[in-house]
């Protein structure tokens, strides 16, 4: 699959937001990173994705408390309440981003040295329970 120029702009923008929200925790809760984090983040998304799709995969009926959470603790990281913010934004992120997890791990899984350390006997069904994967019966 070959992204567009817009769209390497775009995964860009979301891994420098993911890593500026992760530098403004280990600092503290720094409020100028998580915020600038934040408007990285969802510009990068807006450009991987278009427009048009991340307005409706946040106005959708099913996401409309995880995007009140999501856009509320990043409203709230702006108006200088980082820890809170982060805590409702968290929450949001989880409800909004949720149901990818089965998939993230499922790639993981294929990874030749995190997939061994992923399917180990007693890490297996820890790991399916926190992503909410289906228990195959094998």
């Amino acid at each position: 699959m070959w992204l567009s120029d817009t769209q390497k702009i775009g995964v860009a923008l979301t891994t420098f937001g993911s890593l500026f929200m992760m530098l403004g925790v280990m600092l503290f809760f720094d409020g100028a990173l998580l915020a600038l984090g934040n408007l990285l983040f969802l510009s990068g998304l807006t450009l991987i994705i278009g427009p048009h799709k991340t307005f409706y995969f946040f106005a959708r009926k099913q996401k409309l408390r995880g995007t009140m959470c999501f856009l509320g603790g990043v409203l709230l990281v702006f108006l200088k309440y980082p820890f809170i913010g982060m805590i409702v934004e968290t929450f949001g992120f989880l409800n909004l981003f949720g149901d990818f997890f089965p998939v993230v791990l499922t790639f993981l899984r294929q990874l030749p040295f995190i997939g061994t350390l992923l399917s180990l006997p007693y890490v297996r069904p820890v790991v399916d329970r926190l992503a909410g994967s289906r228990v195959s019966a094998v």
